[in-house]
Order: C-alpha cells, then sequence, then structure tokens
C-alpha cells in the first residue's frame, strides 16, 4: 500500500515540486499551505507522515507538532528548516517532531528519511518486558517511563532512544547503531539528531539532582551505565 504523505508549507513552488517528486515515488501526497489547514486534515485523514516546515504565518510548525503530540498523536514528524534557523530545529524535535532536514535538500535524502521513519513507526515492542534501570521503570509496552516512581515526560523518540540504550546496559552503542535501531537509518546520512536527544534526555533524567547514567564515549558513541 502507498504510504500517505502530509506535506506542510506555505511555499507554493515548494509544495508544487515535493509533491511530484514524492508521487512519483508512490507517495499518496496530499497538501496544507498552513498550520490550520493541515490540523484539519490531519483530523479528517491522517497520514502515515508529515513534512512539516516551521515558519508559515498562521499556525507554526512548531506550534501543530505540540498540538498533535499534546492530543497523543505520534505520527512521524520531519520538520523543514532554513540553514540558519538552527534554535528553531531544536525546539521543533523538543516539541516532538521525529526528525529535521535543513532546507536546500536533495528528494532523494527526504524520500529515504521518510521511509526509514514510517518503517520505524510500524515496529511494536508489545511482546518486551519492562527493563528496570536503578531507579528507572521502562515499560514499552505501555510506552512510558517511571523515575523515583514518578512518571518520565518523554517524547517517543526520546522514550524509544532510552529504552534501546537501556536494553543494552553497559554496553557502548555508536551513533550509527543507534540511527539504525531508533530511526530506522540504514544509509548514511549527515546528522546530528542522536546528540541532540541524548541532551534532552540527561536533561529530563538529571532533574532533581539525579545522577548521570548516559555517558559519552569519545569518538565512539553513548552507554548507559550506573
Amino acid at each position: 500500500m502507498e504510504p500517505k504523505v502530509l506535506i506542510v508549507d506555505d511555499d507554493e513552488a515548494i509544495l508544487k515540486s515535493l509533491k511530484r517528486g514524492l508521487e512519483l515515488e508512490n507517495f499518496l501526497v496530499n497538501t496544507a499551505s498552513g498550520g490550520r489547514e493541515a490540523l484539519e486534515k490531519i483530523d479528517q485523514q491522517p497520514p502515515d507522515i508529515i513534512v512539516l516546515d516551521i515558519n508559515m504565518p498562521d499556525i507554526d510548525g512548531i506550534s501543530v507538532t505540540q498540538r498533535l503530540r499534546k492530543n497523543n498523536i505520534q505520527i512521524p514528524i520531519c520538520i523543514l528548516s532554513a540553514r540558519d534557523e538552527t534554535t528553531d530545529r531544536v525546539i521543533g524535535l523538543e516539541s516532538g517532531a521525529d526528525d529535521y532536514l535543513v532546507k536546500p535538500f536533495a528528494l532523494q535524502e527526504l524520500l529515504a528519511r521518510l521511509r526509514a521513519l514510517i518503517r520505524r513507526s510500524q515496529v511494536t515492542a508489545t511482546s518486551e518486558e519492562q527493563i528496570l534501570v536503578g531507579n528507572l521503570i521502562i515499560d514499552p509496552r505501555k510506552h512510558a517511563c517511571m523515575q523515583n516512581e514518578k512518571e518520565l515526560k518523554l517524547t517517543r523518540k526520546e522514550f524509544e532512544l532510552l529504552y534501546i540504550l537501556a536494553k543494552n546496559q553497559d554496553t557502548v552503542m555508536s551513533r550509527e547503531q543507534l540511527l539504525q535501531t531508533v530511526w530506522g537509518y540504514d544509509f548514511e546520512v549527515e546528522t546530528n539528531v542522536v546528540d541532540v536527544f541524548i541532551g534532552y534526555l540527561r536533561k529530563k533524567l538529571e532533574k532533581n539532582k539525579n545522577p548521570r547514567i548516559i555517558h559519552t564515549v569519545h569518538s565512539v558513541g553513548f552507554v548507559l551505565r550506573i
């Protein structure tokens, strides 16, 4: 079945170009020229994935992402950002987006990332058991994490990253391994998304003076170690 994608951008030329390119790759494409229209279309006919520009005149992409995640709508989101808007990319990911792509970009890279995100969104962990690590209880069936008997609010990608690190406790995992396991990228890609999400996790896990458990191994990757 062809994957359904919603492209949201207020630039008509970009909408037309992406629509034509994705349709040639057998995507079923719907478009929206602003955040308000996007939310309406998502409500009426949920896509499999969303390509979302950040800067729009009515409701910006970050607000759209926040609204969707607040309503527990976990459709994968790839945000688009201009090259000089690093802060927007970080805020977008922190709001619950799954990935970002900097304009200008090659269509083939967007296609590869969209397919990987869709693949990962279809993977379930219902057969996995809870993992106990220090003061954490990680439950993949509920997609929930408890720390000191209090729920830790994590985005879907933050949870998946923490789960993989906890499942491989004391084993150093490279950025490439994490990109493949958590994001589904079995191809070479230039992105610091792993480091960004590690930063988010540390900030949440280390709140209230909890000790650091996710450690950086220089030039190798990351390890969860008590």
